[in-house]
């Protein structure tokens, strides 16, 4: 990218009255001529990977896409949110639906080397004026980033999403029965206790454990860091956010920070004899809807937008979902499940199975030559649903 981004606050967050700033970068399009002083461009907002729990707008940051993107004189828009914990999965909706609010509610500033139209009033040479065009929005993400997306897909009215692109996003079924992560060691709890509620902590109950969990400050920010080679795992996380997401699923509890829901021993509990009758994918569209209505019932009405394959609409977004096959972090299951929901509701829906890959597999070295087809299916579809016509 030859262009570095715009970084700006586009709101700021509050817990025990600490306020802390959350960001966004904007990059903008690669734009040689217009004849006018502001242009109206589509944009791609991207949310970033993590398990909801670490990670920042630079994290895992997808440069295919969003070279992609600005080639097609596009903007491109990476958004921090906030973490859990101490964050939940209601904030992280209220901050989706601000960064849409802030993007199409101001003009930016930017220039390009080979602009040549015309340039904005007191701007320098080569720079033009933009606005985010707000009926030609879409909302990407990979892994968490996904569920962020899934959730601007259902909650984001005004503006709303024109398309939804996910990465092996998460959320597509939060009620698992089968466990993952292949391969994992497992962790332990007592290395983690400051994130974790005195339900699940090695000091159930306590006050202590309630007040050091109940402490924690808001964060919207928090970067990947490893342990060097010589470490006795090499190359081992050593921001402890980067082994929430594994934790939570470990103890069976995500959906309790997810929601917020840490009462009675959490919403967890209250839906494990429910999930014993959970059917399989073969099964019928009417059995999974009788399972569905059954979970529904469970969960407090409160909470019920925060899953995505409960949420959906009729009105959901066009979608185009990317996903490998061998997978060990977030199942194909979750793509393939997602996908079958909104067929049902008649939602325009794709889903590309990447045969043999992993979790992140568009990092991988060469991977604008290995999956060159993927993304060149993921452009077109975004220039068919925000483009020009």
């Amino acid at each position: 990218m030859s262009v570095n981004p715009q970084t700006l606050v586009y709101k700021q967050a509050f817990k025990h009255l600490n306020a802390i700033d959350v960001h966004l970068d904007v990059y903008p399009p690669s734009i040689a001529s217009v004849n006018s002083t502001t242009l109206s461009v589509p944009a791609v907002i991207y949310f970033h990977g993590g398990g909801l729990t670490v990670g920042n707008r630079q994290s895992w940051f997808p440069t295919w896409l969003c070279n992609r993107t600005t080639k097609a004189s596009y903007a491109f828009i990476s958004a921090d949110y906030q973490l859990l914990p101490p964050a939940t999965g209601h904030d992280i909706i209220q901050d989706v639906k601000d960064v849409l609010s802030f993007v199409t509610s101001r003009e930016f500033l930017s220039q390009s080397p080979d602009f040549s139209g015309v340039e904005a009033e007191g701007a320098h040479p080569g720079e033009f004026r933009f606005r985010i065009d707000p009926e030609a929005i879409a909302v990407a993400g990979s892994s968490a980033g996904g569920t962020c997306a899934y959730l601007a897909a259902i909650h984001c009215v005004s503006p709303k999403p024109k398309a939804i692109v996910s990465m092996y996003g998460m959320g597509g079924d939060f009620f698992k029965t089968k466990p993952f992560f292949r391969g994992r060691e497992i962790l332990d709890p007592r290395e983690f206790s400051g994130y974790l509620h005195p339900n699940h902590g090695p000091d159930t109950h306590s006050d202590p454990a309630l007040q050091e969990f109940a402490s924690l400050h808001s964060i919207a920010d928090s970067a990947l860091a490893y342990h060097p080679q010589t470490y006795h795992i090499p190359g081992y996380p050593a921001n402890p956010r980067m082994l929430l997401p594994r934790l939570y699923l470990q103890l069976g509890v995500f959906i309790d920070y997810y929601t917020g829901a840490h009462e009675n021993g959490g919403l967890s509990v209250s839906l494990r004899d429910a999930l014993a009758l959970k059917p399989g994918f073969e099964a019928s569209d009417q059995s999974l809807a009788e399972f569905d209505n059954l979970i529904r019932a469970l969960i407090p009405v409160q909470h019920r937008g925060l899953f995505p394959h409960l949420g959906a609409s009729r009105d959901w977004p066009p979608t185009v979902l990317v996903h490998g096959t061998e997978d060990s972090a977030v199942p194909i299951w979750d793509s393939r499940n997602l996908m079958r929901r909104l067929q049902v509701l008649g939602v325009n829906v794709e889903l590309y199975e990447v045969k043999g890959r992993e979790h992140s597999f568009d990092y991988e070295t060469g991977a604008e030559e290995l999956f060159e087809n993927v993304f060149d299916r993921v452009e077109a579809f975004l220039r068919y649903h925000i483009g020009r016509k």
